[in-house]
């Protein structure tokens, strides 16, 4: 039985991936993005390329978002041919950026006026993971919503937790976050100690990565601080930072302590000193390496 077409808007690294498996999966995949190289990339993948967000929301009933700020999920809701110019209420907005709790609220106000849902459901996972169909999602918001977006996310994800009202998938999304600055802060300082000691780093992986001190960031990226490639980001500095202010932010509100968090974000802003805003956040053993002397 052919399936009912999924919106996507925002096709970068995160985007684009879960159009393809959407695709895979039989769906037909109304795609915007602002980069017309984007949209021709959706569309040789076998996607619909639309015009605007308000034309892939007058065509699908499920409209996935993944987008770099709070100003383009405003501007992709209520904007110019935004999708309140859709009028279709009942739509359903699975908002899947990493953003602000006030971010996604105001967007789920926004969109609740004119009669849609967006449910809160950041994803926990590399470019690399989404392209290999294994991210985690972490969805909030309304009951029946979730409830159709559900099929839809079971398509480009490996797992789905349900965490009950709006603004919690945010909420675990930042706690998982902070293991992940720290968990590949901890693979970086690891490594180099294991470079300086002289032992063979492609064991180290194995034998480390298959014991007590295994992680998936040392999985993920320890073969990519090993053999020094950054360029090609999965999940670059600039994105870290701005997850780290957001994981600052929320533990200062609950007055939680975070120390090793905060050691490990020192690496990130020494990374920015040495211009790898850019890199990929493996490259934090270039900056240990750095420090070192190396």
């Amino acid at each position: 039985m052919p399936q009912e077409p999924v919106g996507v808007v925002g096709m970068g690294v995160m985007g684009s991936a879960m159009s393809t498996h959407l695709l895979a999966a039989g769906f037909p995949v109304l795609g915007f993005d602002i980069d017309p190289r984007r949209r021709a990339e959706h569309e040789a993948r076998g996607g619909t390329v639309c015009d605007s967000a308000a034309d892939v929301a007058r065509g699908a009933d499920v409209v996935v978002t993944s987008l770099p700020s709070a100003a383009a999920l405003m501007d992709v809701l209520d904007g110019e041919r935004g999708m309140q110019d859709s009028g279709r209420a009942g739509l359903v907005v699975v908002e899947t950026s990493t953003l602000s709790a006030r971010a996604k609220q105001d967007g789920h106000d926004r969109a609740q006026a004119w009669g849609a849902a967006v449910l809160d459901c950041p994803m926990s996972g590399t470019g690399q993971q989404a392209r290999d169909g294994d991210l985690v999602a972490y969805l909030s918001g309304d009951e029946a919503a979730k409830k159709q977006a559900m099929p839809i996310l079971q398509a480009f994800t490996r797992a789905q937790y349900d965490l009950g009202p709006f603004g919690q998938g945010t909420t675990m999304k930042l706690v998982a976050n902070l293991l992940v600055a720290v968990h590949n802060a901890a693979a970086a300082e690891a490594l180099l100690l294991a470079e300086r000691a002289g032992l063979d780093l492609n064991l180290v992986l194995t034998a480390v990565g298959d014991g007590a001190g295994g992680s998936r960031m040392l999985a993920v990226r320890g073969p990519l601080m090993m053999a020094g490639q950054y360029a090609e980001a999965t999940a670059t500095v600039a994105t870290m930072q701005k997850d780290n202010a957001l994981i600052a932010e929320l533990a200062a509100s609950v007055a939680s302590p975070t120390p090793l968090f905060s050691a490990a974000a020192m690496l990130y802003q020494a990374a920015v000193a040495q211009h790898r805003l850019h890199e990929d956040t493996a490259c934090v053993f270039g900056v240990l390496q750095r420090l070192a002397g190396g």
